[in-house]
């Protein structure tokens, strides 16, 4: 008994100290909605495809895939169809990035494509 408490316990420590890398997928009302129930970091990025400054974060963000150094869920908005949630949440411009903890937003970024300023978005959030 105190092999298997001893071997759940590693396992969990192992577990939470594991960082997943950032994961990018399509968004969906239901997944932005279990994202922030669970309280995980998650970001929108509002892209379009005709937007030079949406197609150069979108290279950012391809880059990081899969780098566990960059945690958390990337969620791509098309600009152009979700027009209900852009009201919602008062986006203005295509290439905008929110980062929510939980359902609270505690960061926005809009024209930027650069590294470093995507960068400090999504982590000075946390």
């Amino acid at each position: 008994m105190k092999a298997i408490r001893a071997a759940l316990a590693l396992c969990v420590t192992l577990f939470s100290s594991t960082a997943f890398p950032l994961e990018i997928k399509p968004y969906s009302a239901e997944t932005l909605a279990q994202m922030q129930k669970s309280n995980a970091a998650v970001a929108l990025h509002f892209h379009a495809d005709w937007c030079p400054t949406c197609r150069a974060q979108e290279k950012v963000f391809n880059a990081w895939k899969g780098d566990a150094s960059v945690p958390g869920t990337l969620l791509v908005v098309d600009y152009d169809k979700e027009r209900d949630l852009k009201s919602k949440l008062k986006v203005r411009t295509q290439s905008t990035l929110i980062v929510f903890r939980g359902d609270k937003e505690v960061a926005r970024l809009a024209g930027k494509s650069d590294e470093k300023s995507l960068k400090e978005a999504i982590f000075g959030s946390k």
